[in-house]
C-alpha cells in the first residue's frame, strides 16, 4: 500500500521576551497584517538550527541574540493561512530568549504581552469580561466541558494556575473567543474577541513560551536575565509580579528570595525611588553550583 509522504518545511520561530518598564514584552514583526514572531525558513547554508534563528531574527528585526533555548517543535497540519500548501507539511521548530530590551528594525517592536493575552494578567481584579464569560460557559454545555472551564481559568471556587496559558489559549479557541479560530477557518472574525490577534499560528507559539517561562520562575532563576545587573527587592518583586500575572505579599516573596540565597547586596543605594534610598541587590552567581534548584520556589 503507497503512502503519500508530503514535502517537509523547516521554519524557526523565536519567541523573545524582554522587560520594558517592569512589564514583559514580546519581539514582534509587523509586515502589514497581524503581528508575528520573527520567524523564516531553514536554510541548506545553515549549519545548525540555532544558527538559522539567530540568523533570522537578525534579519527580520535587527536584533542580535545571545543564548536561545529550543521550545517545542510545531508540526500539526492545518496550522492556519499560510502554514500549510498542498503536498507540503510544515514543521516549525521555535525558541525561547529572554533579553534585555534593545534597538530594533522599523518593522520590529517590543509588545506587551498583555496585549495579547490580556486575561493571563491576573493584577487587575478584571477576569474576564463579562460576554466572554457567558460565551465560555455558554461553550461549556457538559460536565466534562465545566470541569475543564473551571480547573483553566480558575473559576467555581478553582485555584488560578498561571502556568496553564496554553490550555487557557486553547479552549479560548475552541469557544470562537480568539480571532484565529475564525480566520484559520477562512471566515471573518466577529466583534469582541479576546486579545489582539497574531499571524499565522504564533499566539499559540506565544503561550506555549509563556507557560513554560512561568514554570522555570519556580525553579530556575531566569527572571535575572531579564534584569539589570543591579536591581533594588522592590524593582525584583515588580517584574516577577508582572511575569506571573499576579500580585505576591511583599514580606513574603521577600522571605523566599533571602532564604533561597539568590541575591547579594551591592553596598550601593538606589536614590530614585521617591522616598527612602533602597538598597541595591545583584544576583548571587554562585547559587547555580550549590544546588540544582534555584527558583524562587511558588510565590503565587
Amino acid at each position: 500500500m503507497s503512502v503519500n509522504r508530503p514535502t517537509i518545511q523547516v521554519t524557526l520561530d523565536a519567541v523573545i521576551v524582554s522587560i520594558v518598564d517592569d512589564e514583559p514584552h514580546l519581539l514582534v514583526v509587523d509586515d502589514g497584517g497581524p503581528a508575528t514572531l520573527p520567524f523564516g525558513e531553514l536554510s541548506d547554508d545553515d549549519r545548525t538550527l540555532d544558527q538559522a534563528v539567530r540568523r533570522w531574527v537578525t534579519t527580520r528585526t535587527g536584533f542580535e541574540l545571545g543564548h536561545v533555548e529550543q521550545l517545542y517543535t510545531f508540526g500539526d497540519r492545518h496550522r492556519g493561512p499560510g502554514r500549510t500548501r498542498d503536498g507540503v507539511r510544515t514543521l516549525s521548530v521555535a525558541y525561547l530568549a529572554l533579553v534585555r530590551e534593545g534597538d530594533l528594525a522599523p518593522t520590529a517592536s517590543w509588545q506587551s504581552w498583555y496585549r495579547f493575552f490580556p486575561w493571563e494578567d491576573q493584577r487587575t481584579g478584571v477576569g474576564l469580561p463579562p460576554d466572554a464569560r457567558q460565551a465560555l460557559d455558554e461553550w461549556a454545555d457538559h460536565p466534562a466541558a465545566r470541569e475543564r472551564l473551571h480547573l483553566t481559568f480558575g473559576l467555581a471556587g478553582t485555584p488560578w494556575d498561571g502556568v496553564r496559558v496554553l490550555e487557557r489559549y486553547e479552549l479560548a479557541y475552541e469557544a470562537g473567543l480568539v480571532a484565529e479560530s475564525a480566520t484559520d477557518r477562512g471566515i471573518p472574525a466577529p466583534a469582541g474577541t479576546l486579545g489582539e490577534p497574531m499571524g499565522l499560528d504564533h499566539r499559540r507559539i506565544a503561550a506555549t513560551a509563556l507557560g513554560r517561562l512561568r514554570g522555570k520562575l519556580t525553579y530556575r532563576p531566569v527572571v535575572f536575565e531579564l534584569l539589570t545587573p543591579e536591581f533594588t527587592l522592590g524593582h525584583l518583586q515588580r517584574v516577577v509580579e508582572s511575569l506571573a500575572g499576579t500580585h505576591l505579599h511583599t514580606q513574603n516573596f521577600r522571605r523566599l528570595v533571602e532564604r533561597g540565597g539568590l541575591v547579594e547586596p551591592t553596598g550601593g543605594v538606589d536614590t530614585h525611588t521617591g522616598g527612602r534610598p533602597a538598597k541595591l541587590y545583584r544576583f548571587r552567581r554562585d547559587v547555580l553550583a550549590e544546588r540544582p534548584v534555584t527558583g524562587l520556589g511558588r510565590p503565587w
